[in-house]
């Protein structure tokens, strides 16, 4: 007998399976490929390094006069002096950590406050819906900038207050997305099974359908974050941040009456609140793409 015909031909053995991406892999190879999240991320990347580290290796304290007073960038000093003779730069890396540690404690306020609500409203539904609908109206009607002056007046300017005010007004449009995802999701069958086996409600809710509305929340807290930081500027701009603590929008305030004739004392630090919120909104629309099922298909 011809052994040969007994052994099995190697072309006709199936090549093994590929494995698939794992999720998060892909989401990832996704965004950095959005060339524009990942300049926002550089971006923001760079804010981070210089307003961490920017201070002791630069070696100016931002609160001493070290210079002639309004002196113009160059003439001295790299971003020029504000009204005191302070140096800009030097607040500008002192001020970033206020500014940023404001925007972002406060957007993770106006997150958990419009989640919870948005997840109770969504997943009872009923009177409990009405009722949370009708209390998210009320801020959302409200001009935001204006209930959060009023915060920080009556309770002092600070940054408790100031985080706080910023904290409570900006929660109504993530409680309104996360109450329609939660509608959304909680129609599916796979939460009906879980339901139908007696799965509790908080677990229905936090453990089942939550998971499942993070994308939108996620690309929306970006946004938040943006939000929160342009706020946190606006109040001290209007001389409602905490006078004892240096930051972006305070360095505008103290000096916005020296615009036309000092410019940089408000354009330097206008334009480091405008690249950190444009460098955060590249990257919550890269994560947008990265998350969006359309953009998988084409990538």
């Amino acid at each position: 007998m011809n052994t040969d015909t007994l052994a099995p031909d190697s072309n006709l053995v199936p090549p093994p399976a590929a494995k698939p991406d794992h999720p998060l892999r892909e989401t990832l190879v996704i965004f950095l490929k959005n060339k524009a999240a990942a300049a926002g991320m550089i971006l923001l990347l760079i804010v981070l390094v210089g307003t961490i580290f920017g201070p002791a290796l630069y070696g100016v304290d931002a609160n001493e006069m070290v210079w002639i007073p309004l002196s113009p960038p160059g003439d001295g000093t790299p971003l020029g002096t504000d009204y005191l003779g302070r140096d800009i730069l030097a607040g500008i890396l002192v001020g970033g950590r206020v500014t940023l540690i404001v925007g972002a404690v406060s957007a993770v306020m106006t997150i958990v406050i419009g989640v919870v609500v948005g997840a109770f409203a969504g997943f009872f539904g009923g009177r409990v819906d009405a009722a949370l609908m009708k209390f998210t109206e009320f801020f959302q009607v409200l001009p935001s900038l204006l209930l959060a002056m009023v915060l920080v007046t009556i309770f002092a300017p600070s940054l408790t207050t100031i985080i706080f005010a910023i904290g409570v007004v900006g929660w109504a449009q993530i409680a309104r997305l996360t109450r329609a995802e939660f509608m959304r999701i909680g129609n599916l069958d796979y939460v009906k099974a879980a339901r139908a086996a007696g799965a509790r409600d908080s677990y229905l809710m936090f453990r089942v359908i939550l998971p499942g509305s993070l994308p939108p929340i996620i690309v929306s807290s970006a946004l938040v974050t943006g939000a929160s930081i342009l706020f946190e500027a606006g109040l001290s701009f209007l001389g409602l941040g905490d006078p004892n603590t240096l930051s972006w929008g305070l360095i505008i305030g103290q000096n916005q009456n020296y615009l036309l004739d000092a410019w940089w004392t408000v354009t330097c630090p206008g334009m480091a609140i405008f690249v950190t919120v444009l460098a955060i909104s590249l990257i919550g629309d890269g994560i947008n793409d990265a998350l969006n099922p359309r953009a998988r298909k084409r990538g």
